[in-house]
Parts: C-alpha cells; structure tokens; sequence
C-alpha cells in the first residue's frame, strides 16, 4: 500500500465578504494525497479550487481542520520549517508563469534553488539539467519575452522542480494555452513527475486534462467528490 504524502483533515474556510456576511469556500474537506500519484481536482470557478491549492502549500490557513505532509501537521511548523516546507518540499505551478522579466530563463529556474542554498553552481547546474529535461536547452540565456506561452510553463516546471520537492500543487498549468500545446506542456510535466516518484495536486477546469491523471475529484458545495 502507497504511503500517504499529503492528507487535509476536515479542512473548513471562509471569507467575510464587503456585506458583511460570510462566504464559506471549504467545509469539512477531505483529500488524502498517496506517494507518486497525481491527483486532480475540478470544479466550476470560483468552487474554491485555488483556495484549496493555497492551504494544501500554506500560503493560507484554514479556519479548522489540518493539513499533514508526511504525517507532520504543517499548523504546527515553526517560521524555518514554514520557510522549508514552501521552498524545499513543495513547488508550485500556476496558471500565468510568473517567470521575473528581468533575469534570463536560467536565472529564473536557479532562484529557488539560489533562495535555498545561498550557493550559485550547484543551483544553475540544476537549472540547466532541468531546462533541458524540458527542451530548452537552447533558451537557456533568453529572456522570458522571448519564450512562447508553452515555453514559459516549461520553464516554470523546471523551476518547480529544482529544489528536488517531493510534491508538486499545480494551479491551472495550462490555463492560458491552447488545447495542443497545453496537451503537449502537461505531458512535460506528468513524464517528469513519474520519473522522480512524485506527487502532484492539480486544480484544472479543463476536464480533458484531468481524465490523464490517476484520480480525479469535483469539488462542489466545498466538498471533494471523487470521480470515477
């Protein structure tokens, strides 16, 4: 039986809106994460799927409930192991790339591994390893404006990955393409992740794109419903 990596228990969130009254997102959530699967969760927009992506990589706390990785409950972490467990542990995908425009691609993909280990060599030899895991190799000194719409997402995959995480929380990856080439970025990114044993969490609208991973959840009324 596959060891559980990430596991929400009865997770509950909620908003106060402009009005006053409160928008509840989240009630009594359950997810359970097995080491090396991807998951994907769908849901109408606005269903609370960025919000739940938020609290699974503690970017936000829920009102109840926890959030374990490892077995560990991530409330509980002081400010380093925070810092760690964001940085280190986890790596993050969105919709829109957020590659900085101001540094080359390489210099993108190295600066989690330049925030981690303070050392430049061993960061940029994994950057340049994962570029070209990617098929980038010959991007390595462009700017980001001079990178497609998938090229950016196969950058920030490999930066995702240069820290050596052992989950990955996805949030829309291929929103902003096109079908083909968002079809052809996702290969990138689930041929990686089986290559390393990884987890992944993926928040998707796109239910072609879910129906390509190992199970498939619809949130709906702030509960997860798992899908056949």
């Amino acid at each position: 039986m596959a060891s559980i990596v990430l596991e929400a228990l009865a997770i509950e969130k909620s908003f106060t809106q402009p009005d006053k009254n409160k928008l509840v997102i989240l009630q009594n959530l359950d997810l359970r994460v097995e080491q090396g699967s991807v998951v994907a969760i769908t849901g109408a927009s606005g269903s609370g799927k960025s919000t739940l992506l938020h609290l699974l990589g503690s970017l936000d706390s829920p009102d109840r409930g926890q959030v374990h990785f490892s077995g560990q409950d991530i409330g509980a972490f002081g400010r380093k192991r925070l810092a760690a467990y964001r940085n280190r542990d986890i790596g993050f995908i969105f919709q829109f790339h957020y590659l900085m425009p101001e540094l080359t691609v390489i210099e993108n993909v190295a600066s989690p591994g330049l925030i981690q280990q303070f050392q430049r060599e061993p960061a940029f030899a994994a950057a340049r390893g994962l570029l070209c895991e990617v098929g980038l190799q010959d991007k390595l000194e462009a700017m980001p404006y001079q990178l497609s719409g998938g090229e950016k997402q196969r950058a920030a995959i490999a930066r995702s990955l240069v820290n050596g995480p052992r989950l990955l929380l996805a949030d829309e990856p291929t929103g902003s393409l096109d079908w083909k080439t968002g079809e052809g970025v996702f290969a990138v990114f689930k041929r990686m992740i089986r290559e390393r044993g990884l987890s992944a969490v993926i928040a998707t609208h796109n239910p072609q794109l879910a129906e390509l991973t190992d199970k498939r959840y619809l949130l709906h009324g702030g509960r997860l419903e798992e899908l056949s």
